[in-house]
């Protein structure tokens, strides 16, 4: 089985000028890692074993411990794509988004989101077009996700899938209003 030891991004090259040894499509998800099995393209397997948690982008490569490369690239995923009236729409919904805790990718005059029939709904109530696309998501990462130290959610994979994308909640703190003195 090969076995991947350490990670060359796509801004110093990727696999480009390595022997590439094998391919890997992941799921935004599924490119949060530091030591897991994945699935090649070829069906073969390989151990990924990082010092640090990482998240790997479309072009970064795994370079292996005999010297190969796998590439990475990202999955295509059932998105929503999130279309808001004007620019200031737009950072409203970021908001409500940002405060459920969901993964986006976030670009001018969009947001791009995991499918959700409850998020849908309210991001329709709040007068956003959403539409159902299938492409690649590549969500903003949190300040904390560089995989430099810092806070770590030990996104290690158990079976099952279980992002962050998932918990609906409000954090309604009662009613009070905010009068300047």
């Amino acid at each position: 089985m090969l076995k991947a030891i350490a990670v060359r991004r796509a801004s110093e090259g990727g696999a480009q000028g390595k022997f590439v040894v094998g391919r890997a499509v992941l799921a935004h998800d599924e490119r949060h890692l530091r030591r897991r099995t994945i699935e090649l393209s070829d069906g073969a397997r390989a151990l990924v074993d990082l010092p640090v948690t990482v998240a790997l982008e479309h072009g970064d490569a795994l370079m292996t411990d005999c010297g190969g490369a796998i590439a990475i690239a990202a999955a295509d995923e059932p998105l929503y794509e999130v279309v808001a009236r004007d620019p200031l729409h737009l950072t409203q919904l970021a908001w409500h988004l940002g405060n459920r805790h969901l993964a986006a990718d976030i670009a001018p005059g969009r947001i791009l989101i995991l499918r959700d029939h409850v998020i849908r709904a309210m991001l329709e109530g709040l007068g956003a077009q959403v539409n159902e696309i299938v492409a690649s998501f590549h969500p903003v990462r949190g300040a904390y996700s560089s995989g430099h130290g810092g806070h770590e959610h030990g996104h290690e994979p158990h079976g099952h899938a279980h992002g962050h994308e998932r918990h609906h909640h409000d954090h309604a703190h009662g009613h009070h209003d905010h009068h300047p003195d």
